[in-house]
């Protein structure tokens, strides 16, 4: 699996080059420097985790969230990216990652027989009405377009909390043709370098099992994931909406795709590492 990875980042370090608009930098914002951020080490798996709420507890998942887990998490060496309200859908959406596959077996069972769970998972679970199988297992395309660590929201110089809007693009791509659409969306991806608009990701799926089958993924891919942290709303709607509206034709009319593309729009909740940092600008 490594090999093959390795050799598709290779081909497409060159087509890597026409997205690399550079990714927030720890020192544009918020509490730490680069040096913080950059201990925190790689992550060479991802998670997309989408989690249906009961019908208006979202904002209470949240705050139970925030205040019980990622500490947690991060105790154990795992990092969660971004936390978000997902629009037109009643999720609550979020990305973690981990620092290799192997960690991502020992870190799950960690928690999930841990003490914190243990105390907390009744409730936890009674706000998820949903199954949990809504959960992309991802690793990025290559060096170039990893998901940045972010620093911690800071709670004196950020009061208001995280800012900004992520959007996530949303392949399902034909098995078979991950390395050609792969290289034609980065090229389209390329469009997105404007004021208002930072590259945060390009994933794949990780051609790995699932190592902790007690918290399902979806099976039914390949698929590519681009992220994106947008200033405000403004950007959204008359800047990037138009552009993505031509991103998706061209990469429709690939025929590589299973689908139509799924893209969502999520408001950062307020402790997101991943989120628009005015200092980016």
């Amino acid at each position: 699996m490594r090999r093959a990875f390795l050799a598709l980042s290779t081909l497409l370090i060159v087509s890597a080059q026409a997205f690399a608009a550079p990714p927030p930098a720890p020192e544009c914002g918020g509490a730490g420097s680069r040096d913080d951020t950059e201990q925190l080490g790689h992550f060479d798996v991802i998670e997309l985790r989408r989690y249906p709420i009961a019908s208006g507890q979202r904002p209470t998942f949240a705050k139970y969230y925030d205040d019980w887990f990622p500490a947690a998490f991060e105790q154990l060496g795992v990092l969660v990216f971004g936390e978000f309200f997902e629009r037109g859908q009643y999720n609550f959406t979020w990305i973690r990652g981990f620092h290799t596959i192997e960690d991502h077996a020992i870190a799950q069972a960690q928690f999930y027989y841990g003490p914190i769970w243990r105390e907390h998972k009744s409730l936890a679970n009674s706000l998820l009405p949903g199954v949990d199988d809504n959960v992309l297992q991802l690793h990025a395309l290559n060096p170039q377009t990893e998901v940045p660590a972010m620093p911690a929201v800071d709670p004196v110089k950020e009061p208001r909390g995280a800012q900004g809007i992520v959007v996530a693009e949303i392949y399902a791509v034909r098995k078979g043709d991950i390395q050609p659409f792969s290289e034609r969306a980065l090229k389209e991806f390329s469009r997105y370098q404007v004021a208002g608009v930072r590259a945060a990701g390009v994933l794949v799926t990780l051609d790995a099992p699932n190592n902790f089958p007690q918290l399902p993924v979806k099976t039914d891919g390949p698929y590519l994931v681009a992220l994106h942290i947008l200033r405000d709303e403004s950007v959204l709607e008359d800047t990037f909406d138009p552009l993505l509206a031509r991103t998706k034709q061209e990469l429709t009319a690939s025929g590589m795709l299973q689908r139509a593309p799924e893209i969502l729009v999520l408001d950062t909740e307020h402790n997101s590492r991943l989120r628009w940092l005015p200092a980016c600008e």
